[in-house]
């Protein structure tokens, strides 16, 4: 990947079901440090265009770079070493295990990706502190809703990836509590130099991106332009 070069470079992304087509050519590059936020209605494929890029859903034609590799090209064991080591990604409701601590949830994922235990655990516990996560031994069902997505964040940061990827991240959450973990969301490019892409129904969490696209007729459509792009 040459210096500078998008982190994320997805390249003339196709993919229909049957006879409906829900990606027709689209393309998004970020850098790392950068953020871009894809709106649309539901059912318009924007769970599809993640899925894309994730490795889990096999386009009719085009790439999906992440990290200078197209994981659309990589064998199975090959796309889930590049995806846990490069890809990390935030559900909307979290996705997290309710009986295990903060510490706990976070560690696993990187004890899954081969970190020893030590460095798995002191890594969550100083990911956890610098987003404001209490991990006193409380299991994270009893976390607040604010509280379980930071930890999801934490988790999917754990493995330094080089593109974090958002899914409704705060659909579940109430305003004043949706407003702080958006806040946190646009802070994690800056502050751990990855690309942030965000899939949300929300405007006002859209807005807050570098760049702002509409998945409309199958198509990107950039913020403000009613032309098919």
């Amino acid at each position: 990947m040459a210096a500078g070069g998008p982190v994320l470079n997805v390249s003339g992304l196709s993919y229909q079901v049957a006879d409906r087509v829900l990606l027709d050519g689209v393309d998004l590059r970020v850098r790392a440090g950068e953020s871009a936020a894809v709106t649309g209605p539901s059912g318009s494929g924007k769970s599809t265009f993640l899925g894309c890029v994730l490795g889990l859903i096999q386009p009719s034609r085009g790439s999906v770079e992440v990290a200078g590799t197209d994981v659309v090209r990589l064998r199975r064991r090959a796309l889930e070493r590049h995806r846990s080591r490069h890809i990390g990604v935030v559900f909307q409701f979290g996705e997290l295990l309710p009986e295990l601590t903060p510490v706990e949830n976070v560690a696993l994922a990187a004890l899954l990706a081969g970190a020893p235990s030590g460095q798995a655990y002191e890594r969550a516990e100083r990911l956890l502190g610098e987003l404001g996560v209490p991990y006193n031994g409380v299991p994270t069902g009893q976390l607040s809703g604010g509280e379980r997505q930071r930890t999801a964040v934490a988790r999917a940061l754990i493995n330094e990836p080089a593109v974090l990827l958002a899914d409704e991240p705060t659909g579940a959450l109430d305003a004043a509590t949706r407003n702080s973990v958006a806040e946190l969301l646009f802070e994690v490019p800056r502050r751990w130099g990855c690309a942030l892409v965000v899939v949300t129904h929300d405007p006002e969490i859209a807005g807050r991106a570098d760049v702002r696209v509409e998945l409309k007729d199958a198509a990107f459509v950039p913020h403000g332009s009613g032309a098919r792009s």
